[in-house]
């Protein structure tokens, strides 16, 4: 900060050569910034994975799970049991079955005040039952949960899940070595239930029954309810998501809420077991390719990590484990589809599916491993990237390409600060700073108000027939365009209002900011917008010819946060649908955004999930005001051309002046 607040400034030659050739240099950066990280899908590059906590002791011995015929009689008593239960879960027959098995079984209800439309209520019922530690105190748990889908469904069914979720509890049940209490949860609405059951099981205990929960005040969306009963505290979580008796290879889900991952060693454990009991085991649906080091395995690892970037960035959980690392636990989802569902990228055909006692071994040993923890895992990374199931790439080799990528960013707000600094010594910068704060305040604060008002948009609706889909869709859309509109009227009439480089120096600035600190959070989400929006910034000035002027605004349009998830949603709506025309893809499309900007909405007030907000609150104000400086009149520069007209200074003139002047 030195170089930026000495009165000389203006005689040292290090700003003036990055006020010179700053352009190329952030080029330069951002260039091969892409291309390193794009590299580091390659195994030269990356690192293989290993175990830090020596107490999991991975497959040290032998599995004696037996239970795959219990596993089928289970299936098919619950198959029958559903059919009496199209659209809802059968919580009698579930809380006889553990019960019979002599677990302690509790139910658990919970309400959500929905926020949209006309703010129904939806009630839910979680069941859960406890096998106690037989060697151990009753401080510490396991949880082995599966969400619940009734025939109606749309997703595949999670039947298969559940039976063997009961056949495992009773194997564990009979064994003397469990050192943790196990929970077995079935949950009812997917993620809906096991939020409540997590927030019910991880507040304080009223003292009385009738005495509120603090952790569901009555002002809250979610009702979490009580707990009848409770084990230790939970060390990790293991989500079972298999969707038929005979499965083609086990997915292992890492993401979950605002991009948090679980900690390595548990995902290494998962597929260091899987490879002992001869399982398929994959990672985004994809095998590892047989030959890494060749073209053809880097752009099948680089596949890979782009897709677990894109679902990291989005900020929803791949399944209920999700939820559990806002609490410090680590969970992951076991995933499992039969033949019809079609195998994973590069998973090998086999003569016979991997049965229920097959997955029933991996999960015996993921238990037996996890009943060894001393502790919480706390030594292996949380920030990482996978490109394949046994590499990594550690926070500390994606953090510097990241940092160049975003560093362009910076470059240019330093040099716009020695330009504008050395234009003129009246404080004219001060004085435009001062001008120019009221503009970027109310953007904010017009932008948070964007922000919170999806429910008022919703009722507005009702009056109109619309349903909370379109009214929050439209609503939006509108108010983006009324900014839109707004910002341009305010451009032309601004015919003195200072400097423009003040203005975009805020807007670099708080674009670094933004970029840096939630890298260090959702490191994906952060990288994505570092892509976009690095160049964008970087390009977005006054024009005063018409071409430039047109395709710099264009570029604005595209990356417009409604625009990006436009593209987004249409990038996805054609890899699922190919074979649909343009007008059908269209169409799905609008629909997708309009839904997808709704669970956004719904998640980021149920599920504090931040990237409608991180939308809301910062992308899209930084946006208007990169509008607004693309349509600045040319009247608003001539301070600064004015500025430009007194001659600067080469370097080491001032120097030679000054001492000329002490000589004589």
């Amino acid at each position: 900060m030195g170089l930026l607040t000495d009165p000389g400034m203006d005689r040292s030659p290090l700003p003036a050569l990055l006020e010179r050739h700053h352009r190329p240099l952030c080029v330069c950066l951002y260039v091969c910034g892409c291309l390193w990280f794009l590299s580091l899908a390659h195994n030269a590059l990356n690192h293989g994975t290993y175990f830090s906590e020596n107490a999991l002791l991975p497959g040290l011995v032998q599995g004696d799970f037996q239970g795959d015929s219990e596993a089928l009689h289970y299936l098919q008593s619950l198959q029958e049991e559903a059919e009496s239960h199209p659209s809802s879960m059968p919580h009698s027959w579930l809380v006889g079955q553990f019960t019979q098995l002599g677990l302690d079984t509790f139910t658990h209800s919970f309400t959500l005040q929905y926020p949209m439309g006309r703010g129904k209520n939806f009630t839910g019922r979680n069941v859960y039952a406890i096998l106690r530690a037989s060697r151990g105190s009753g401080t510490e748990a396991l949880v082995v949960t599966a969400p619940y889908r009734p025939p109606a469904a749309l997703l595949p069914g999670t039947a298969p899940s559940i039976a063997l979720m009961l056949a495992m509890a009773k194997f564990f049940s009979r064994q003397v070595y469990w050192a943790k209490d196990i929970i077995f949860l079935v949950t009812e609405h997917e993620q809906l239930g096991a939020q409540a059951w997590l927030e019910a099981y991880h507040s304080p205990q009223p003292l009385f029954p009738s005495q509120p929960n603090p952790a569901s005040p009555s002002l809250s969306l979610l009702l979490s309810g009580d707990l009848e009963g409770r084990a230790g505290a939970i060390q990790a979580g293991i989500n079972l998501e298999v969707h038929s008796a005979e499965v083609t290879h086990l997915d292992v889900k890492l993401e979950g809420l605002n991009g948090q991952l679980p900690n390595l060693d548990l995902v290494n454990l998962i597929h260091r077991l899987c490879q002992r009991e001869n399982v398929p085991h994959t990672f985004k649906n994809r095998a590892d390719h047989p030959r890494p080091e060749s073209m053809e395995g880097w752009r099948h690892q680089l596949t890979t990590l782009l897709s677990m970037v894109t679902s990291q960035a989005s900020g929803v959980p791949t399944g209920n484990h999700g939820l559990f690392h806002r609490y410090g636990v680590a969970a992951v989802t076991i995933s499992g589809s039969g033949r019809e569902a079609g195998g994973g990228v590069g998973v090998p055909i086999r003569a016979r599916s991997i049965s229920l006692q097959q997955v029933g071994r991996v999960l015996e040993g993921v238990c037996r491993s996890l009943n060894n923890l001393l502790e919480k895992f706390h030594q292996s990374f949380f920030f990482y990237l996978l490109p394949a199931t046994n590499r990594y790439i550690s926070i500390g080799v994606y953090m510097p390409p990241f940092g160049l990528i975003a560093g362009g960013v910076l470059v240019k707000a330093l040099a716009l600060w020695y330009k504008t600094s050395c234009a003129d010594d009246s404080g004219k910068g001060r004085h435009s700073l001062l001008q120019w704060a009221p503009v970027v305040v109310g953007t904010h604060a017009t932008c948070f108000l964007l922000m919170t008002c999806p429910p008022t948009l919703t009722r507005l609706g009702l009056a109109f027939d619309l349903t909370p889909e379109d009214s929050v869709g439209l609503g939006l859309t509108a108010c983006c365009v009324a900014l839109l509109l707004v910002a341009v009227g305010a451009a032309r009439s601004m015919k003195e209002a200072g400097i423009w480089e003040v203005l975009k120096i805020c807007v670099l600035l708080e674009l670094g900011v933004l970029l840096f600190a939630g890298a260090v959070y959702n490191f994906s989400l952060a990288l994505l917008v570092a892509v976009i929006y690095t160049p964008t910034a970087l390009l977005a000035s006054p024009s005063t010819a018409r071409i430039p002027h047109l395709l710099k605004s264009l570029l604005l349009l595209l990356v417009h946060p409604l625009a990006l998830l436009f593209g987004a949603v249409l990038l996805d709506t054609n890899t699922h649908f190919p074979e649909a025309s343009p007008l059908r893809l269209l169409w799905r499309t609008v629909t997708g955004s309009k839904r997808a900007l709704m669970y956004s909405v719904v998640d980021s007030l149920v599920y504090s999930n931040w990237v409608f907000d991180v939308g809301a609150l910062c992308l899209l104000p930084l946006w208007c005001l990169l509008w607004l400086i693309v349509h600045l009149h040319v009247d608003v520069c001539v301070s600064q051309q004015a500025g430009q007209q007194t001659p600067q200074p080469q370097l080491g003139e001032g120097t030679v002046k000054e001492s000329k002047s002490k000589s004589e």
